[in-house]
């Protein structure tokens, strides 16, 4: 094998961890990482305790300060403004939804909400055969790859999307009941418990079709052109 035949190899052996390690990164920044999962409830919890003690739209003012600060907090820490932001504009269209139904449950109202559609956008992929993570990992390698003609890829975004869509509808399906029974402390810890560890679970599955279907589809390609590459070198070599 010549050295620029090791390279070959080298680079591809190097690229498939490189590509999962990204893949994972972009899933974890979509949620907005370990502090900003940790921190989206705290402005809950800060909500809840408060409500129990005052009116609501003290509650709501206790809440917005405290995403307020921890806001400051990131960006002190470095963070860009809309990342560290994320929370804040959640928790202000939270209590703006409280205020408007006068109740302490509507500061849960758009997280509900954002469960059914989820469920409803990641069901309905499932039934037109294009699962949601199918076309997610795909638009990710640039569109190119034809991974429903593959039955096991195809069989693995529709594990990882049917694990997305049962998250979505666990929340939905306990938040809506809560939310009809008027228990807020209750909404909160469902929101805290089915938040972050239902994500993690979820996301977790998603990250192992991605690898599954990026060993499948995007490096066995990279090795067919490499050994058309080395077939060529070795036919020109002198003898």
């Amino acid at each position: 094998m010549t050295t620029t035949d090791q390279n070959r190899v080298h680079h591809r052996t190097n690229r498939s961890p490189a590509g999962a390690t990204n893949m994972s990164q972009a899933l974890l920044d979509g949620v907005g990482g370990p502090i900003g999962m940790v921190c989206s409830t705290l402005p809950v919890v800060a909500f809840v305790t408060a409500d129990a003690f005052f009116e609501l739209p003290v509650a709501i003012g206790i809440a917005f300060a405290a995403a307020v600060a921890l806001t400051v907090w990131r960006m002190r820490r470095g963070e860009q403004f809309m990342s560290a932001a994320g929370g804040l504009f959640g928790v202000a269209a939270a209590g703006g939804v409280a205020a408007w139904t006068g109740s302490a449950s509507g500061f849960f109202l758009i997280g509900i909400w954002a469960a059914l559609a989820g469920a409803v956008v990641t069901s309905a992929s499932l039934l037109v055969r294009r699962p949601l993570t199918g076309v997610v990992w795909n638009a990710f390698h640039g569109g190119g790859h034809a991974w429903r003609r593959d039955r096991s890829t195809l069989l693995a975004h529709d594990v990882a999307t049917l694990a997305v869509t049962a998250v979505f509808s666990a929340r939905f399906a306990v938040s809506q009941m809560l939310f009809n029974a008027d228990a807020t402390g209750w909404l909160a810890f469902t929101k805290i418990t089915m938040g972050t560890p239902l994500t993690v679970l979820a996301g977790l599955v998603v990250i192992w079709a991605f690898r599954r279907s990026t060993k499948r589809l995007a490096e066995p390609g990279e090795d067919r052109a490499a050994r058309d590459q080395a077939t060529r070198d070795q036919a020109t070599r002198p003898a």
